[in-house]
């Protein structure tokens, strides 16, 4: 050690460049660890969340344990007096209503459906009483028992007689034909052999029950009819080409719309031209229309263009909620529409850095925050006031909560590295933030796109059982189906009888009159009803 020290410079010049470089030595080597220590904790989370995706719950709820754990934040201390801020603040007196137990046992069952009964009675025998007297019906004892039907297929057969004139031959008016027939019937689909009815079964079954048309062939064969599952394919691209009037009156009803939501999913379409079959495509979804009456509009398209939603929505004035996706940035900057955020997806990010941060409790402040934030939502929409009375009271409500979180977020930003989960939370969340803050505006608006979001699910699950589309053609017609099913679902319409209602009317269809009258709101489930009644006599 000595031999070292006299080793070293005597001047002090030298004494301080040397210190220097070693200190800047010490620092980029303390600089390269920390590095290596987040890229070892990023790659331990990309692991995790990889895990998580494939043997975790899917579900983004809490558990008890993870709710207890939120008390322990400040933000809890705002949740509490959100709360609080939604008690009435002057005490009124309640007529509190007598205590009632439910009678036990299961529910009627419903009375719509129709009945058949099977009378049990005593032989005439056993009705005569001892002392010799018939007896007499005093009352009877029910019981009722669901049934089911499984799926039949019938052959409609459509009969024109023809007449003719033996006496005459048709010389006694010569302007009228001699031989007469009543019109052919107008079809869905000439020369085919499949019915409105067929094919309205045949596409709910696929794109409302998730059921691909080889499931369906083998159905059918067993009740012993054989339909191949090519026939159905053509059949359900061949109907689309007549529902494209229709479905331009559902658009027209989104773009009047105050509020549009969109999200976009992937699905796989063979034989596009000028591209691979692996190459993955995209389906727009686009909910909106006037209150009361949402329309759901599904769209294929190759990519995942920004252009697409602004062609789609061309014209159109009013909010759009979406995710962070980039490709919205074109259509939220145009003049007359507001770029509103989607709360639920930030939630998302937080929770994911919850579940697999090597850490807990470090997101747990965030997910507190924007808990409260949906519980006021939840809460005013319970309650019976004015949209303007429920915009004051949220935006009283939340804004204390969006300001605290606000602080949290900025504190935090410059802590967290940004290639971590936790720091990409942060990072999207303050990204998004004016768009996040948006849905105060409007009683129109809720925090989130769930309801997008689930419009968009039944494609999901379906996309899983048959996995990919045939051609282009097919996944345009694969829209134009969950187009028509979803907005039926949403309007309160069986999907089936709404289906074969449309088909059987589309052939009559010859202006926008006749097409305005299928949409889901200009139904009655009673006319509905009744027409599935004269279908079936």
């Amino acid at each position: 050690m000595k031999e070292k020290l006299g080793e070293l410079p005597s001047r002090i010049e030298e004494l301080q460049d040397q210190i220097r470089e070693l200190t800047a030595k010490l620092e980029a080597e303390h600089a390269e660890k920390i590095e290596y220590q987040h890229e070892a904790l990023k790659h331990f989370e990309e692991i995790q969340l990889l895990r998580r995706r494939i043997f975790g719950r899917r579900t983004e709820k809490l558990s008890e344990e993870d709710r207890r754990q939120l008390l322990l934040f400040n933000e809890a201390e705002q949740i509490l007096l959100a709360q609080a801020s939604l008690r009435p603040e002057k005490e009124e007196t309640v007529e509190v209503q007598a205590h009632s137990r439910r009678k036990p046992g299961r529910k009627a069952l419903p009375a719509d459906i129709p009945r058949v009964e099977t009378i049990h009675d005593l032989s005439e025998e056993e009705k005569r009483c001892a002392c010799g007297q018939q007896m007499v019906r005093i009352r009877e004892m029910t019981c009722e028992k669901f049934e089911i039907i499984p799926a039949r297929i019938r052959v409609r057969r459509h009969v024109r007689p023809v007449y003719a004139c033996h006496a005459c031959e048709g010389s006694g008016d010569e302007s009228r034909a001699a031989v007469r027939v009543a019109p052919a019937l107008v079809q869905l689909l000439p020369k085919s052999i499949a019915s409105p009815a067929l094919v309205a079964y045949i596409v709910v079954g696929k794109f409302c029950d998730s059921l691909p048309f080889y499931r369906q062939e083998k159905q059918f064969a067993r009740i012993g009819v054989q339909i191949s599952r090519q026939d159905m394919a053509n059949w359900s691209v061949a109907v689309f080409e007549r529902l494209r009037a229709l479905r331009e009156l559902m658009r027209e009803q989104i773009r009047q719309g105050p509020v549009v939501q969109i999200d976009e999913t992937t699905v796989q379409v063979m034989g596009e031209p000028g591209r691979l079959n692996t190459t993955k495509s995209f389906m727009w979804v686009f909910l909106g229309g006037s209150p009361g009456q949402p329309v759901v509009d599904f769209q294929y398209h190759p990519n995942r263009s920004g252009k697409i939603p602004s062609e789609v929505l061309q014209g159109y004035k009013g909010f759009i909620q979406t995710d962070g996706y980039d490709g919205y940035e074109e259509l939220g900057s145009q003049e007359g529409i507001v770029h509103v955020g989607c709360w639920a997806h930030v939630r998302r990010k937080f929770f994911e850095a919850k579940q697999i941060a090597k850490t807990k409790g470090s997101a747990d402040a965030a997910l507190a925050s924007i808990d409260a934030l949906f519980r006021i939502e939840r809460t005013l929409r319970d309650l019976d006031i004015t949209p303007q009375q429920f915009q004051e009271r949220r935006r009283q409500q939340a804004e204390p909560v969006l300001e605290k979180f606000l602080f949290w977020l900025q504190e935090r930003k410059d802590q967290v590295p940004p290639s971590l989960a936790l720091g990409k939370a942060i990072g999207y969340a303050v990204g998004q933030w004016p768009k996040l803050i948006r849905y105060l505006d409007s009683p129109l608006l809720g925090p989130d796109n769930n309801a997008v979001e689930r419009a968009i699910r039944p494609f999901v699950i379906g996309r899983k059982n048959w996995m990919l589309a045939g051609s282009p053609a097919g996944a345009e017609a694969s829209a134009a189906w969950y187009s028509l099913i979803e907005t039926a679902k949403l309007n309160g319409i069986e999907p089936y009888l709404y289906s074969y209602f449309v088909l059987s009317r589309l052939p009559d269809g010859n202006n926008p009159a006749d097409y305005r009258f299928l949409l889901p709101w200009n139904i009655s489930k009673e006319s509905l009803l009744d027409f599935e009644s004269g279908r079936l006599a």
